[in-house]
């Protein structure tokens, strides 16, 4: 296998979007001594661009990133809201690192449910469907209770609607906002899971173990790393996001969420293919980052070590932690292993991520407790 010279400091590397993982990732960057663009509508103000070496404030078209692509050595993305083909276009001229590939498969639903089917990965069962009445068919086929997900760039629970029966498919379609979409079977969960893993332009892959994940009203609320489960189950979601990068051909650092229902089957739910919320807590708690990873491997550089330094959580600061005014932050501070993270956005919002708090324990329990603590004490009104 022929492996391209490594990008080195100095360089300079473009991130498509410019919310609060791209800025993670150009602080890593910057502090190794790369140069950082960040493109993106409003990246000016946005998370990304306030802390970047130039900002493209604009729709990253094929125009643009080929006319980019004299100034650049690689190009990377922080979120799958993007024009396919202009990314396409962007990889004629450099390398984008993952793939346009990787992208187009995991922007879409479907097509990400299809790819984890063809490569033997366990699901919950699921159809493709399009309009209410093949949504009804797939739910009568599988059993209500069921959820309906837009195909396409759907978060946080945006584009969904639960059903608990076939009836109850056509009143709930609207809500999905799309003409393409999945329907799967609602299953009895008991955790949700994930695994952030790298693997590098050699091949070589890395992970941070399993991260086990709390959400609320859909959002991700609380990550607390090494998963209380049995070691087999571990080393079974280990192997599947091995396979997962394979199969991506991936480059970078990316995650697979995981349900695990009531009898501990593993399930794979979704694949990001970048760094994500539930790896935040490396940032303290592991030798290197997941963002430090993502600039080694996009750069075509050895990985680096995942070793856990101390168990460690993390609990998501949405905009309802400011419904009372502003937080008072010296709380978090009075815990000498808590870290802060705001993101330097504008006005906070219901269900916004504004921020984190990282929290290093003796033990994974004590870490989510005082994580937990510290955000309650900033919100009172807030419930865990």
């Amino acid at each position: 296998m022929t492996v391209a010279a490594p990008i080195l400091p100095g360089a300079a590397i473009g991130i498509l979007g410019a919310g609060q993982l791209g800025r993670m990732l150009a602080v890593a960057a910057r502090r190794s001594g790369y140069r950082v663009h960040v493109i993106a509508p409003g990246a000016g103000q946005a998370p990304a661009g306030q802390v970047a070496d130039v900002v493209h404030d604009a729709e990253p078209t094929a125009e643009l990133l080929r006319s980019l692509a004299g100034e650049l050595s690689v190009l990377t993305y922080e979120f799958e809201n993007l024009p396919r083909g202009a990314v396409e276009a962007a990889a004629e001229c450099l390398p984008v690192r993952p793939s346009p590939h990787a992208l187009a498969t995991t922007q879409n639903r479907a097509l990400e449910k299809t790819f984890l089917r063809q490569h033997g990965l366990p699901t919950v069962p699921f159809e493709s469907v399009r309009g209410a009445a093949e949504a009804a068919a797939a739910v009568e086929r599988f059993g209500a209770p069921a959820v309906i997900k837009s195909a396409g760039l759907g978060y946080d629970g945006k584009g969904q609607a639960g059903v608990d029966s076939v009836e109850a498919v056509a009143a709930a379609w609207p809500a999905i906002g799309a003409e393409e979409a999945v329907a799967e079977a609602r299953i009895d969960l008991a955790m949700e899971v994930s695994v952030v893993a790298a693997r590098g332009v050699d091949g070589r892959f890395v992970h941070y173990g399993v991260t086990e994940n709390r959400h609320r009203d859909h959002i991700l609320d609380l990550s607390v790393s090494d998963a209380d489960l049995d070691p087999a189950l571990c080393q079974q979601a280990v192997e599947i996001a091995r396979v997962v990068g394979e199969g991506l051909d991936a480059v970078g650092t990316y995650c697979v969420e995981f349900f695990i229902d009531a009898g501990g089957q593993l399930m794979v739910n979704e694949i990001a293919p970048r760094p994500h919320n539930s790896g935040h807590l490396t940032i303290e708690g592991a030798v290197t980052s997941q963002f430090d990873q993502q600039l080694r491997a996009i750069c075509g550089l050895p990985l680096g070590s995942t070793r856990r330094l101390t168990p460690a959580a993390m609990v998501n600061l949405l905009g309802d932690v400011w419904d009372a005014g502003t937080p008072p932050w010296d709380e978090v501070f009075a815990d000498p292993a808590a870290t802060l993270h705001l993101y330097g956005k504008g006005a906070p919002s219901p269900g916004r991520k504004m921020g984190h708090i990282t929290v290093l324990g003796d033990d994974r329990q004590e870490a989510a407790d005082r994580a937990l603590k510290l955000r309650n004490r900033l919100a009172p009104h807030v419930v865990s």
